[in-house]
Parts: structure tokens; sequence; C-alpha cells
């Protein structure tokens, strides 16, 4: 590491040079990298619904509608003409509507009253369409601009276009939120104004970096969008801080700054490589869940640690070097009071900190495990004009969520059997077919080819069956069970479904195989990074235990406000709060086992309390400041999930390492001693 250190103080123009040339290109690239807001492209492949998307796509040269248009106080004849209008909008396809399933020549009151009622009721007409994918904003606005402050819109198109509009703004106004407050956190916490500029820049160069790099890897998620550069920022500015915070020491020891910079870099080189590495691997387990947006997430935050790293040990230095003198001239006075006393007061409460904790613990695992979780974008809010005109639909026409069977063509009379059975399920208000919307004794070959087209292709029929039901949740996945098993019963596997709760089912089954595998993966990852930095058999389960209640701590409180918790937030931050915040424990404990050489079990806690609690709490008040503005800022409910729970644990972290890991390193002191390779723990008499 010496040899490296000066190196890399010995090159330290250039190495500004390049970072800042690769900077400006990766500010550019960033630009140019596609952005995906469509949860359902995520699914694997191999997935019943994906495969019956690619069946469709295939057999009828179209896509699920993805929107619904209602058009108030109209007649037929005047919906007809917004049928029209609506069909040629650039990006429109696929307009459905009451006359593609009956001839409305014939009197209405001689129809199906159901059936019309799915299209037309108290003169409002209700309009299915497809919305071209990559475009939805400026279709939905040209959607808008039609219909009018009056009429409504809803549908995935819907909220991906509210999604992509609000995506870019929330983030701006986000960082404009953070970075102010983590610019006073750190002035707050270094003696010079200017050193935290230090810190953002070589952080703020690696997210930079992370983002232009994304272009070599097609698109991003939106979730990855939103929320990547923020977790890079908030779980490697410690890095930084560990590196000039040496350097600092180091500089009252020696007047010459390059020599000082070299020194702190192999002094804080084994302390960020274990914090980077328990986040690296921790994130590396994001990887391998099979619903893609985690592995998403996954690969650009390990990209970003990777580039935090190499930034703080190659890029600060150089810069720091170049420019100390700044640092030099902007020197202040401490602004912030030491904890000097906190040490024996959080001493005297460790028996009640043990006990609590392990009170709360275990009903908190218990109920993390029940929590009612969304597995959908969630809910949008009812002050948006998205939910306004989603409660304006359902007030006049319900909650309306098609399922669509394309079952084998050919077998007639197996096909009505199927429908009858299928309109006996529970919550299903009409099921949509040839046989139901035509006639089952008239050949399809006597009719005009434009009615026939959308209930039949070469190989398939199509069955479209509407439910009053949400599309996810409880009842929608034992619709979508039961719809699957009656299908399953005539058809074996030769059928397939689809539609937004069939997608949704789906996704559950995936991201809850992914919970246990990604949480597992996690929790392995880092045992063994801390196994190895410890050399320890006892600490690593300490620090596991300390960091993981607060996790389930934190995922519990969802299950006990009766609060329905986005799926993908929870599974993004069992493993994220996981992998950032045993930093806190890693600083606590390395400094608890060069004390405890020297003193005994509670003076080694109690000054490693009193020197450490300040550095903790300023990572802990950067990476809950993050989280909770996120929440604050983020219209997007998976966006927002993700900030408050990461804001939550943050601070549920910082707790329980600030007065349960210290009673528990003191429960367990002679255990550690003898589980620990080289500990030498001091022992009072010992001769030295």
């Amino acid at each position: 590491m010496t040899n490296i250190a000066a190196q890399i103080i010995k090159y330290k123009k250039s190495i500004v040079v390049i970072f800042m040339v690769l900077t400006i290109v990766s500010a550019i690239a960033q630009f140019f990298v596609p952005i995906n807001y469509n949860m359902s492209d995520y699914i694997p492949e191999d997935s019943p619904s994906t495969k019956a998307i690619e069946v469709m796509e295939e057999e009828f040269d179209r896509t699920l509608p993805n929107a619904q248009v209602m058009i108030r106080n109209v007649s037929v004849q005047e919906a007809l003409i917004y049928k029209e209008w609506l069909d040629e909008i650039d990006g429109v396809s696929n307009v459905t509507w009451l006359d593609d399933v009956l001839d409305i020549k014939i009197p209405l009151e001689m129809a199906d009253a159901s059936l019309i009622e799915e299209y037309y009721k108290e003169n409002n007409a209700l309009f299915s369409l497809s919305v071209r994918e990559g475009d939805e904003v400026t279709i939905t606005d040209a959607i808008y601009e039609l219909i009018g402050e009056e009429n409504a819109l809803i549908g995935e198109a819907a909220d991906t276009a509210v999604s992509q509009k609000m995506a870019f703004t929330e983030t701006m106004y986000a960082a404009l939120l953070l970075v102010p407050i983590i610019i006073i956190i750190l002035v707050l916490s270094t003696t010079s104004w200017v050193e935290p500029l230090f810190f953002l820049t070589a952080i703020g160069v690696s997210i930079l970096i992370n983002l232009g790099t994304n272009i070599f890897i097609g698109e991003i998620s939106f979730v990855t969008q939103s929320v990547a550069p923020v977790l890079q920022l908030a779980v490697s500015l410690d890095y930084a801080i560990f590196l000039l915070h040496s350097f600092a020491e180091y500089r009252k020891k020696t007047s010459n700054p390059e020599e000082a910079m070299q020194l702190a870099m192999k002094k804080s080189f084994p302390a960020i490589f274990a914090s980077a590495a328990t986040t690296f691997f921790g994130f590396m387990a994001l990887t391998f869940m099979q619903f893609e947006i985690g592995a998403d997430l996954g690969i650009n935050l390990v990209k970003g640690i990777l580039f935090s790293f190499i930034s703080v040990m190659v890029f600060l230095p150089a810069l720091t070097v170049l420019f100390y003198k700044w640092i030099d001239k902007t020197e202040h006075k401490p602004l912030f009071p030491t904890f000097k006393t906190v040490g024996n007061k959080v001493m005297k409460v460790r028996s009640i900190s043990l006990i609590l904790v392990f009170i709360i613990i275990f009903p908190s695992f218990l109920a993390q495990q029940e929590t009612e979780f969304i597995y959908g974008i969630g809910e949008q809010p009812e002050s948006s004009r998205l939910g306004t005109d989603i409660t304006a639909i359902h007030e006049v026409f319900g909650k309306s969520t098609p399922i669509v069977l394309l079952v084998p063509r050919g077998d007639v009379a197996r096909e009505l059997m199927l429908e009858q059975d299928l309109k006996k399920v529970n919550r299903v208000t009409n099921v949509i077919s040839y046989n139901q919307s035509v006639s089952a004794v008239i050949p399809p070959e006597y009719l005009d080819e434009a009615i026939t087209e959308q209930f039949h292709s070469e190989n398939y029929s199509q069955i479209i069956l509407f439910t009053n039901a949400d599309s996810e949740g409880d009842v929608a996945f034992e619709i979508v069970e039961t719809v699957r098993e009656i299908a399953a019963g005539y058809y074996g596997d030769e059928y397939y479904s689809l539609g937004e709760s069939a997608s949704l089912y789906d996704m559950r089954t995936v991201v809850l195989r992914d919970n246990t595998v990604v949480n597992t993966l996690t929790v392995i990852a880092i045992a063994v990074v801390l196994l190895f930095t410890f050399k320890s058999i006892t600490i690593p389960v300490v620090l596991l235990l300390t960091i993981q209640a607060a996790v389930w701590i934190n995922l519990s409180v969802p299950y006990f406000t009766d609060t329905p918790l986005v799926f993908v937030g929870y599974l993004v931050v069992s493993t994220v709060q996981l992998a950032a915040t045993v930093d806190y424990g890693i600083l606590f404990t390395e400094d608890y086992l060069e004390n405890r050489k020297e003193l005994p079990a509670r003076q080694s806690i109690v000054k490693t309390l009193n020197e450490k609690t300040f550095s903790i709490s300023i990572s802990a008040a950067i990476l809950s400041s993050v989280g909770f503005i996120l929440w604050i800022t983020s219209s997007n409910p998976i966006v927002s999930s993700i900030g408050l729970l990461l804001g939550r644990g943050a601070l549920l972290a910082f707790v329980l390492v600030l007065f349960f890991l210290p009673a528990l390193l003191y429960l367990l002191d002679k255990v550690i001693g003898v589980t620990t390779l080289k500990a030498r723990f001091f022992r009072e008499g010992a001769s030295k």
C-alpha cells in the first residue's frame, strides 16, 4: 500500500485530470441511458405471464390494453366519434369499445345488460386501448388534450407517464434538499469549512462515472435511476471521511502533507476496504434475484461501491494533496459537542438494553414475515390527476380487472364448457369471447374479419373475463389461481393466461423465492467478510445479530401499523440496510478490540463509546437523511417506501449499535477473547 500511495501522490495532477475527464464524459453519457418504467419487463422470461405475452404478440399481433379512457355524458354515436379520435392519436392502437363485442345496430335494450355495462353505463363510455411503450408521456399528454379535465384516463401507461414525468424533477428536488443537509452535517463533524466539499467531490465523481457507465448496460429501471445515486452517496461517504480524518491526524505528526497522506492511506485502507467489502458483497446478493429489477439495482450499486472505493483511494488523495492549503485556510473550531460522557451512561443501562431488544426481536422477526405486501407500483395519491381519474372511473364502472386466456382453437364445445365454469368463479362479472359475444353456432368464416380477429388467431381463441377485484391482493391472486386451475382442467399446459393480475401473481411467486435467496446470501457474504476482517468466530455473529435485529424491527413496523408495504422496497431495504449499516458495528468493534488490548472490558467499551459515537452518529445522520428525503420528495410509491424504510432503518441501526452492541460485547467479552485470533485482551495482573 505504501508504494501504491507514493505513486498516487507522485502523479497527482495526472490523476485529477483523468478523473475530471471521465466525469465529464460520464455526465454526458448518462443522458443517453434509457430508463425502463415497466415493472412487468423484469419478471423472468420463463414465467407463465411473460410467455403468454409473447404468444399474444405473435398470434394476435397486439399487446394487452394498458390504458382506459372514460368519456362522460355521451351518446353511443358520440362515443364512436371519440373512439375514432383516440385511434387517430399517434402511438394509440387497439381501441376497443362496445361496438367490438356486439352489433350496436341492434337496440341496446335487447342485448346483455351486464356486457353493455362493461363499456357503456349512465351515458358514460369506457374505452380500452394500447399505448406504445417508451412514448407514454407524449401519448398520454395527447389523450389528455383530447379528453379535457372532465374525463378520465387510467392504466399502466398512465402510471408510467406519471413516473417518467416525476422521476427527473423529483431526483433534482431530492438532491437540492439533500446536498445542503449533508454539507451541514459534515461541517459540524469537521474543523474546516471546505473539507466537506472534498468529501462530496470524491463521491460525486464516482456517482457520475457510475451513472455514465450504465450506457454499456443498455437500460436501467426507474427504481435504479431514482435510488442508486443517493444510496451510493449515503453508504460510501464514510470512506472519504475515514481517509481525510486520518489525514488530519497525521498532519499533526508530520509537516509534510504528502507524507501525511501516504500514512493516512496506509492506516485507513483496512477500515475502508472492510467497509466497502461488506457493502459490496451485500449488494452483490441482489444480483441473484430472479425478479430482475433487483439485479438491475444490485449491479448499479456494486459498480457504485467499486467506483467510490477507487475514487476515495486514488482521486481523493491526489485532489487533497493538490489543494490541502484550502483546508488549512478555512479551519474553524469544532462546532459540535463531544460525547465524552456517553460511555458511562450507556453502560449503566446495558442490562435494560439487552432485555428490551431480546423481548422485541422475536415478535419483530415474526411480524415482518406477516406484513401485507403490494407487488405492483402501489396506489397513486388521491390528490393527483391520476388518483382523481381512478376514483372517477371506479365510481361509475366499479373496479374491473381483466384476465385473458388463450386456449387452443378448434374445440368449440370445450370452449363453451370452460366459459360456463369461468362465469361461476366468485368475483367474475363477465366473460367475453367469440362464443359469448357472437355465437357458437355461427362459423367465423361467414363474418367480417374485423369482428373475428379479436377473438381468434390462427392457433388460439381469446377469452376475456372481467373481475370486480383489485389487480392484486389475496382476493385477486385467489382468482388467478382458480382461473388457471379451471383452464388447466380443460387444456393442461396448452393454455396461456395474462393480464395485470396474472403478471403480479407471477411477480409475487418470484420475489417470495428471491427474498429467501437474497437474505441468505447477504448474511453469508457479510459473515464471511467479517470473519476474515476480525479473524473471529463470535464477532460476525454479534455484529449480524445487532444489525439484523434493527432490520427486523424496521420491517415489522408496517405489520403493527397495518400498512401494506411495497415488496420491492422491503426486499431492497432488507439487503441495503444490513449491508450499509453493518459499517457502524465494524467501526465500533475495531476500536473496541484495539482498546481491549490495553484496558479491561468495561473501560475499553466506555472509551470506544466516547470516541466513536460521534463518527457513527454522522454516518447514521447522512444515511437517515437520504432515506427520509427520498420518502418526502418522491411521489412514486416504490421509491417513497424505500426511502422511509431506509431512513427509519438507519436510525434503528444507530440506536442498536449505540446501546445493544456494547452490552452484547461486554456480556460475551470472555468468549470473544477466546474465539478471536491474536486477540491479546488485557488482563489485570498479567505482565506485559
